[in-house]
C-alpha cells in the first residue's frame, strides 16, 4: 500500500477483553506497553511482541466487583522499580496492582460512587475522580485530602507538573485549578460535561467534553483556542510526547489526529463508542472502543499492518451501521442520493465523508487525502425519508441545531456547513453565514430562500427531545441546575501602644519550649546558636496561647460600650461585678471556679452587636483558659452553639478586632480536654473559615492564623491523624505564600516541622505539594535568626 509522511494508519488489532475497552494507560514497563482496563471487570498488562506488530497480554489483573472504567502508572520508586497500575471502578474502589500479581496490592476505599478518572504525581501521589462530586488525593494506601467543589461527576483529573498543583473537569461544565488541596481558580466555557484533560506544559492544558469542543487553556485562566471537529461527545484526549499536538476519540466513532492547531487526519471506528486513547513513546496511538477491541495506529512504514490486515480492517468499517441520530450526516432522504458515480469525483479535504445510494442502501464513505481515495465506512441506518425531527438534531461546533446543511457555492469550489434553527431569522442567519466564511453579499437572498423553502412547516417547538444519551450511563443528556464573594475591608491595626484600652496586644506571652529561652516571645536575649545546636523548634508539645492583658482597660472599655448595647442587651452593675470577678479569677492563679451566672453573663456580653462586641470577646479569650469554663463552654452540649457563635466572627466582611480575638480564642481553646476534643471535631469547619482571613494586610490576625495552625499541627503529631496532618499541610502551603510578617512566618515554620516529625507520609505529601521550594528564601533571612535557623531544620526533613 503507498505510504505518504505523517499518516497514520493500522498496526495491530489487540484482542482479549469481552467488553467496552473503558481506559487506556501507556506503561513504563515493558517498555513500549501499555495497560487497558474494561467493562469485563480485568485490566490488563501488553507487550510489544517481539519482531512482530502487535502485542502480547503479560497478565490480566481482577480486584474490581464491577466494571473498571480509568487507569494509569504510579511512577517507579525504590519499593517498585517498574512502578504501580491503579485502576478504578464502578463498585467504587481504587486497585493497586503490581507488574506482577494478578490481584492488588492494596485496595483504595473511600470514594461513594463510581472512580471515573486517575492521574499520577511525583512522590506517589494519586489523584482520583468520582460521581460522588469530588476528588481525593491518595499517598501510598492513605487518603490525604479530599477536593470538593464541583456539582457534579468529576470525570477528568490530572496533577500538573508544578507541585502542588492538580485539575479536575466536571459535570458541572467546570474546570478547577487546585493549589495545595484549595480551589485556586475556575475555568467555564464548555457548554456541557468536560469529559477529559491533558498537559501540555507547565502553564497550559486541553481540556475535550461533551459539547464536542476541544479547549486549549492557560494556567491563569484564559481560553486560547478552540478546536472543533468532532460532531458528538468527546471522551478522551491524549497529548504526543514532546509537543503540543493531540489525539482525541468520542461517540461519532472517530480518532483524530491535530497538528499544529488542526485536525490533520481522521481515522473511523467501526464501534460507534471510541472511549479512550494514549499514545506510546514511540508515538503510535492505541485506541479502545466499545466493541471491546484495542486498536493500534501507527505511522512508521516498519510497523504498518500488512495489506492483507488493513483490508480486514477496511471491510469490519465498511459492515459497520450508522445512526443518522449520532453521525454527523445530517438530514438524509434516500431517494435524493446519487449512486455510485458520484465516487469518481475526488474529495476536497480529510475526513469529508460523501453519501451515495447503491441497490436501494445509503453508505457513507470518507475521502483519505493520503491514499486518494474513498474508503466506505458504514452504511446508514434508519435513513430512508428521514428528517431532523424525526433523527434528532445535529451537533456543529458544540451546538445542536435543528438543521446543518451542506451548501455549496459553486461547483468547483468547497462545501460550507450552515447550521439553523426553527427559531432563528433566515436572513440573519444567512448574512452571519456569508460573513464568516468571506462569501460575497449577492448570495444573500439566494441562502436566506434556501433556509426558507427547506424548513417550510416547521415551527418552534416542535420537537425539544435532542436525541442524545449519555451512552456510558444510559441517561439523558446532563443538565446541572445553576450555582460572590468580595475582599474583606482593610480596618486600622487595633494596636496602638498607647494608653487606652485596644482589643488585645502586640507582645503575647507564650508556653515555654522545655527549658530554653522561648523562641516565640522574642523575650529575654534570645541568641542563635551555631549551626550543630539541638532542633528546639520543633516538634512542638503544647498549644501556644495569648495571655497577654490588662483587666482594667478591658472592663473600662467594657463599662463605656455598655452604654450603646440595645437595651434588652445591656449589663446590670452586677453584671459587670460578675464579670470583674471573672476576669480576676481566670486572669490569676486562683483556685476559685467561675460561676455558672458568671457564665451565662459573659455569654450575653458575647452576644451584643458586633461594633461594640470586642472587649467581651477579649474577657472570653482569657476565660477559655480557666479549665472550668473551658469545660462549660467546650462540652458535647454546647459545643456546636459556642464554635458556631466564634466562626461568625471570621467572616472576610467583619471586623478586624473581632477576627483577631476569635481566632485567639479559638487558639486558647487547646489548653484543656474539653476544648482540644472540640477544635479537633470541627477541624474541617473551623480551618475552612480561618484560612478565609489570609488575604488581609493585619499583621496580627496572621500571626494568630499561624497559632492556630501550629496548634493543630502540635496534637495531629499526637493522634497521628494523616487526612488532618494533610489539611494543615494544605493550610500551611496556602498561607505561607501570602503572609509577609515573620513572626506568623517562623509558627508555621515550627507547625510544618510538627507535622512531618516521624512522618515519611507527611514528608512526601509536603514535598508533593511544592512545600520544600516554598520556605527556601526563609533561610537567608537573618532577624530574627530563629526563622532561618528553624526553616533550616525543616529542609534538613524535606
Amino acid at each position: 500500500m503507498a505510504s505518504a509522511g505523517g499518516t497514520y494508519r493500522l498496526r495491530c488489532s489487540v484482542v482479549g477483553h469481552e467488553l467496552d475497552v473503558r481506559g487506556l494507560s501507556h506503561g513504563l514497563f515493558p517498555p513500549g506497553g501499555f495497560v487497558s482496563v474494561s467493562r469485563d471487570r480485568t485490566a490488563r498488562l501488553w507487550a510489544p511482541d517481539g519482531p512482530n506488530r502487535g502485542f502480547t497480554e503479560m497478565h490480566c489483573m481482577s480486584g474490581h466487583s464491577n466494571f473498571v472504567s480509568c487507569v494509569c502508572i504510579i511512577p517507579s520508586s525504590d519499593s517498585y522499580l517498574h512502578g504501580l497500575i491503579a485502576t478504578g471502578g464502578n463498585d467504587h474502589n481504587i486497585c493497586i496492582f503490581t507488574l506482577d500479581n494478578t490481584a492488588p496490592l492494596y485496595v483504595l476505599k473511600g470514594h461513594k460512587n463510581t472512580v471515573c478518572s486517575l492521574s499520577s504525581g511525583k512522590f506517589g501521589t494519586l489523584l482520583s475522580g468520582s460521581w460522588d462530586t469530588t476528588a481525593k488525593v491518595w499517598l501510598n494506601d492513605k487518603c490525604m485530602m479530599t477536593l470538593q467543589g464541583h456539582t457534579a461527576a468529576v470525570w477528568a483529573v490530572k496533577i500538573l507538573p508544578e507541585q502542588g498543583l492538580m485539575l479536575t473537569g466536571s459535570a458541572d461544565k467546570t474546570i478547577k485549578l487546585w493549589k495545595a488541596g484549595r480551589c485556586d481558580r475556575t475555568f467555564t466555557g464548555h457548554e456541557d460535561c468536560v469529559r477529559g484533560l491533558a498537559i501540555l506544559s507547565d502553564t497550559e492544558f486541553l481540556s475535550c467534553a461533551n459539547d464536542a469542543s476541544i479547549r486549549r487553556w492557560q494556567i491563569s485562566g484564559e481560553c486560547l483556542q478552540i478546536y472543533y471537529g468532532h460532531t458528538n461527545y468527546i471522551y478522551s484526549i491524549s497529548v504526543f510526547p514532546h509537543c503540543k499536538d493531540f489525539v482525541t476519540t468520542g461517540e461519532d466513532r472517530s480518532l483524530r489526529i491535530w497538528k499544529q492547531g488542526e485536525c490533520a487526519q481522521i481515522i473511523r471506528l467501526p464501534a460507534q463508542s471510541v472511549w479512550s486513547c494514549c499514545v506510546l513513546d514511540n508515538g503510535d496511538i492505541v485506541v479502545g472502543a466499545s466493541d471491546g477491541i484495542i486498536r493500534v495506529f501507527t505511522e512508521s512504514l516498519e510497523r504498518t499492518a500488512s495489506a492483507e490486515e488493513i483490508q480486514a480492517f477496511e471491510n469490519e468499517l465498511s459492515q459497520a451501521t450508522i445512526d443518522p441520530k449520532t453521525s454527523d450526516l445530517g438530514d438524509i432522504n434516500a431517494d435524493d442520493l446519487p449512486g455510485r458515480e458520484h465516487l469518481k469525483e475526488p474529495g476536497t479535504r480529510e475526513g469529508q465523508t460523501r453519501l451515495i445510494r447503491d441497490n436501494g442502501k445509503v453508505e457513507a464513505y470518507q475521502w483519505s487525502v493520503s491514499e486518494g481515495r474513498w474508503i466506505k465506512i458504514g452504511e446508514v441506518v434508519g435513513s430512508s425519508g428521514a428528517t431532523q425531527q424525526t433523527s434528532g438534531r445535529v451537533l456543529f461546533e458544540g451546538k445542536e441545531y435543528d438543521y446543518v446543511f451542506t451548501i455549496d457555492v459553486n461547483e468547483n469550489g468547497p462545501s460550507y456547513k450552515l447550521p439553523y434553527n426553527i427559531c432563528d431569522d433566515p436572513w440573519l442567519t444567512a448574512y452571519n453565514f456569508l460573513q464568516k466564511n468571506d462569501l460575497n453579499a449577492m448570495f444573500l437572498d439566494q441562502v436566506a430562500k434556501f433556509i426558507i423553502d427547506n424548513t417550510k412547516g416547521h415551527t418552534l417547538g416542535g420537537n425539544t427531545d435532542t436525541g442524545f444519551s449519555d451512552p456510558f450511563t444510559g441517561s439523558g443528556r446532563y443538565v446541572p441546575g445553576s450555582s460572590s464573594g468580595s475582599n474583606a475591608v482593610p480596618a486600622p491595626d487595633p494596636f496602638t501602644g498607647a494608653g487606652r484600652y485596644v482589643p488585645g496586644a502586640a507582645s503575647n506571652v507564650v508556653a515555654p519550649l522545655s527549658g530554653v529561652v522561648d523562641p516565640f516571645t522574642g523575650r529575654g536575649a534570645y541568641q542563635a546558636t551555631d549551626a550543630k545546636a539541638e532542633n528546639i523548634y520543633f516538634p512542638k508539645k503544647e498549644a501556644v496561647t495569648f495571655d497577654q492583658a490588662n483587666p482594667t482597660q478591658i472592663l473600662g472599655k467594657l463599662k463605656e460600650l455598655n452604654g450603646s448595647a440595645p437595651e434588652e442587651q445591656k449589663l446590670t452593675e452586677d453584671d459587670l461585678i460578675l464579670l470583674e470577678k471573672l476576669l480576676f479569677v481566670t486572669c490569676n492563679t486562683s483556685a476559685e471556679t467561675p460561676t455558672a451566672q458568671q457564665l451565662q453573663t459573659l455569654w450575653k456580653a458575647i452576644n451584643w452587636p458586633e461594633d461594640i462586641v470586642f472587649p467581651a470577646l477579649d474577657i472570653l479569650r482569657l476565660s477559655i483558659r480557666h479549665p472550668s469554663m473551658n469545660e462549660n463552654f467546650c462540652s458535647e452540649k454546647d459545643s456546636i452553639r459556642f464554635s458556631s457563635h466564634l466562626l461568625k466572627f471570621l467572616s472576610r466582611n467583619g471586623k478586624q478586632a473581632n477576627q483577631l480575638l476569635a481566632l485567639r480564642t479559638l487558639c486558647n481553646c487547646f489548653v484543656s480536654q474539653a476544648g482540644q476534643r472540640l477544635m479537633m471535631s470541627q477541624r474541617d469547619t473551623i480551618m475552612s473559615h480561618a484560612i478565609e482571613l489570609k488575604l488581609g494586610g493585619n499583621k496580627n490576625i496572621h500571626v494568630a492564623l499561624a497559632t492556630l495552625t501550629l496548634n493543630y499541627a502540635v496534637w495531629l503529631h499526637k493522634v497521628n491523624n494523616i487526612e488532618g496532618k494533610a489539611q494543615c499541610l494544605s493550610v500551611i502551603s496556602t498561607v505561607i505564600e501570602v503572609v509577609q510578617d515573620l513572626e506568623a512566618i517562623f509558627r508555621l515554620l515550627v507547625a510544618l516541622g510538627t507535622l512531618i516529625s516521624d512522618d515519611t507520609n507527611a514528608v512526601q505529601l509536603a514535598k508533593s505539594l511544592g512545600v520544600d521550594s516554598q520556605i527556601k528564601k526563609y533561610v537567608s533571612v537573618s532577624e530574627p535568626a530563629k526563622v532561618s535557623e528553624c526553616c533550616r531544620f525543616v529542609l534538613n526533613l524535606l
